[in-house]
């Protein structure tokens, strides 16, 4: 492939699908005609739309990178304008979902507070909703080339870059992390495909996740492993949308001491990995594994509390590997015994295998699925070729996945794609 120096240093990597001509414009962005970029469904507006078979590339960071690619998105893309499954249903899904309409009105605050349980709530359902409705609409801006979707998605943004100053109460670490998820990932979309945003509201929106949201995330925290996973993967997210390196590699370095003590491999030993904050050890690691005292592969630190947190965690887990794949890091691959063993065990459970009596005393609690399970299974199953019956049995029975927390449109972005837009 082809080189061409672009703005501000960045690299312009041509790809197979790119027409000459492709053009780098201010802040990176770009645009071009490529394979699978034809048009989108009914309904597009008929502009010239996202851009397709570029790579920018910047202080070595593969741009657009964070979850989806370029290749992942141009490739859904002509799948949804050919009405194929599953992305034609996942893409209706979305669209007509309260996250994907139009005007849609963001709801900014200085303050969050963010209390356990969700006590109190002072703006943290509105910051997390607004967070996926841009990313929403940045997918659906890709999808369609509609100005409208881009412009909803950049005042999304906006708003909240030139309001929140700060998060605060007992949640503050993990609503932090949840949103810095999201909200790196739209605006990777947008800043990369030509979508009109300006470069001075670009600066903003990235001092936002380096003075807001990355303090509150960097560092990781002494709580259960669904934090971490999460802080880990809004710091590589951070780390990338702002092109810093070292804030990248912590996370990257926060997911590797995590991973190994979120999801039990019998090769760890007679008991779990250690967290990596916190000191706990002996009775005291069984107490922090919910008093699980038999060890089994795939097995998570939360099994014993609830279903439910473990998903978010193996979540956010699977989603940063994924981002950092694109990025040329091998997670998926590092952990691949790991992550696969976490989703075969915990799937079965989810979809009504009764529970042994050595765990959890007999009894699981939040026992239902959660929209998280295309991505590892693409990774795995799609991509790897591993044999993964629990979770095919979950992702076909979701389909077309839905939004929840971090966890959103995931057959949209990932339904089958296999290995594609991958290193």
């Amino acid at each position: 492939m082809g080189a061409l120096a672009g703005a501000g240093g960045s690299v312009v990597v041509a790809g197979a699908g790119g027409a000459s001509g492709a053009s780098v414009g201010v802040g990176g962005a770009f645009a071009s005609a490529g394979a699978g970029d034809s048009g989108g469904p009914a309904g597009a507006s008929g502009s010239a739309g996202a851009g397709a078979g570029i790579v920018t590339m910047t202080n070595g960071f593969v741009h657009p990178g964070i979850l989806v690619s370029g290749g992942m998105l141009d490739f859904v893309k002509g799948k949804i304008a050919a009405g194929a499954q599953p992305w034609k249903d996942a893409f209706d899904r979305a669209s007509s979902d309260g996250l994907g309409k139009l005007p849609y009105t963001p709801h900014p605050l200085a303050t969050v507070e963010c209390g356990s349980f969700s006590n109190p709530d002072i703006g943290c359902t509105d910051e997390k909703q607004d967070a996926a409705a841009a990313y929403t609409q940045a997918l659906l801006w890709y999808y369609t080339g509609d100005q409208k979707y881009a412009d909803s998605a950049i005042n999304i943004m906006n708003q909240w870059a030139s309001t929140v100053k700060a998060h605060t109460n007992s949640n503050a670490p993990l609503q932090s992390a949840w949103v810095a998820e999201l909200f790196p990932r739209a605006a990777e979309i947008i800043r990369y495909s030509n979508a009109g945003w300006a470069d001075s509201a670009i600066d903003d929106f990235a001092t936002m996740l380096t003075t807001v949201y990355l303090p509150e995330v960097v560092n990781g925290v002494d709580s259960n492993g669904n934090w971490e996973l999460s802080m880990a993967e809004a710091t590589i997210n951070i780390g990338i949308f702002t092109n810093d390196q070292d804030v990248f590699a912590q996370g990257v370095s926060l997911w590797r001491k995590r991973t190994p003590a979120y999801v039990y491999l019998s090769t760890d030993g007679a008991t779990p990995v250690p967290p990596p904050t916190g000191n706990h050890s002996g009775s005291e690691l069984v107490a922090y594994w919910y008093n699980q005292s038999k060890f089994v592969d795939g097995l998570s630190q939360e099994t014993c509390r609830d279903l439910g947190h473990v998903q978010y965690g193996l979540a956010a887990m699977i989603n940063a590997a994924e981002t950092a794949s694109i990025q040329g890091v091998d997670l998926i691959g590092e952990e691949q015994a790991r992550i696969s063993a976490a989703l075969e065990f915990h799937a079965q459970y989810i979809d009504g295998s009764p529970v042994p009596s050595w765990l959890c005393a007999g009894t699981l609690n939040a026992v239902s699925a959660d929209p998280m399970w295309e991505i590892g299974y693409n990774q795995y199953a799609t991509t790897l070729g591993l044999a993964l019956p629990n979770t095919k049995t979950l992702v076909m029975k979701q389909r077309p996945s839905a939004a929840d927390h971090h966890m959103v449109w995931e057959t949209l972005s990932h339904g089958d794609i296999g290995g594609v837009g991958l290193p």
